[in-house]
């Protein structure tokens, strides 16, 4: 069984990975509590530790939203989400809720004497199960950047069909109650309109996820054709689109009690 580790504190997780030793896999787990598709990978994540030999690899399951500079290091956009180190090196990076991806990744790195990265299987390039939240978190607070999925160099990666995209943005508007696609992360937004929407939601302590457009081209472009809606950033609350920010701010201006069922009481 190899040690599944749960820092909750940057110094915490810089303990454990200094001390894991040259050639052991690194297996780290993003994220969050609120994620359906976490709990599951969870399972996963810990079944996959009791299965494997210390001397191959060591787990570290780290909340996105509570090790955020930890996130962003790793560039994390979304949940759940996993990197693989080995030599102090990242050899793989799976997004999304991929069983099979993620054991065969795993299986590869510690049966491999790690001198060659990893080529990823088709199967990372899978949707987002879910973006990372943001709890009114200050504004270096957060984990991102990264997007999902580096395309694997195989035969039948040509255009996705268009019912397969759409299946992917229906699971993405869906990935949490109130959904933010802007152009960069909340710790460091790309554009002055989507720094203006997450300076709003934080204002109102609501509680929301993220994704960042600019990492994925897919989503980016199939998402205004989705939305019906050309610009960014787009907010969506329970899967429906609410509007970008000038929608928003109007919102909230008629309306005190817009999205105060997703409000999380101040710290």
């Amino acid at each position: 069984m190899a040690p599944l580790h749960t820092p909750t504190t940057v110094e915490a997780f810089r303990e454990v990975f200094n001390a894991v030793p040259a050639n052991v896999v690194l297996a780290i787990s993003f994220h969050t509590s609120w994620a359906t598709p976490c709990k599951q990978m969870d399972q996963v994540f810990a079944a996959l530790a009791a299965k494997s030999s210390p001397d191959r690899a060591v787990f570290v399951s780290i909340d996105a939203e509570e090790v955020p500079d930890i996130s962003e290091e790793y560039d994390v956009s979304s949940v759940p989400f996993f990197v693989l180190v080995k030599n102090r090196e990242i050899v793989g990076k799976i997004s999304g809720a991929d069983t099979e991806a993620l054991a065969a990744a795993i299986q590869f790195q510690t049966d491999s004497a790690g001198k060659a990265p990893l080529a990823i299987p088709p199967a990372q390039k899978v949707a987002p199960a879910a973006a990372d939240s943001q709890k009114n978190a200050p504004a270096d607070a957060n984990g991102t950047g990264g997007d999902a999925s580096a395309s694997a160099a195989t035969d039948d990666v040509d255009a996705e069909p268009e019912e397969s995209l759409n299946e992917r943005l229906t699971k993405l508007v869906n990935a949490a109650p109130v959904m933010l696609f802007m152009k960069g992360t909340p710790a460091e937004p790309k554009c002055g309109f989507s720094r203006q929407l997450v300076g709003i939601l934080r204002e109102h302590n609501i509680r929301y996820g993220f994704f960042n457009i600019l990492k994925d081209d897919e989503v980016r472009q199939g998402l205004k054709e989705f939305s019906d809606w050309p610009t960014y950033p787009q907010l969506y609350h329970q899967g429906s689109l609410v509007g970008g920010l000038d929608i928003v701010k109007e919102e909230f201006e008629n309306d005190p009690e817009f999205l105060r069922s997703e409000a999380v009481a101040a710290s």
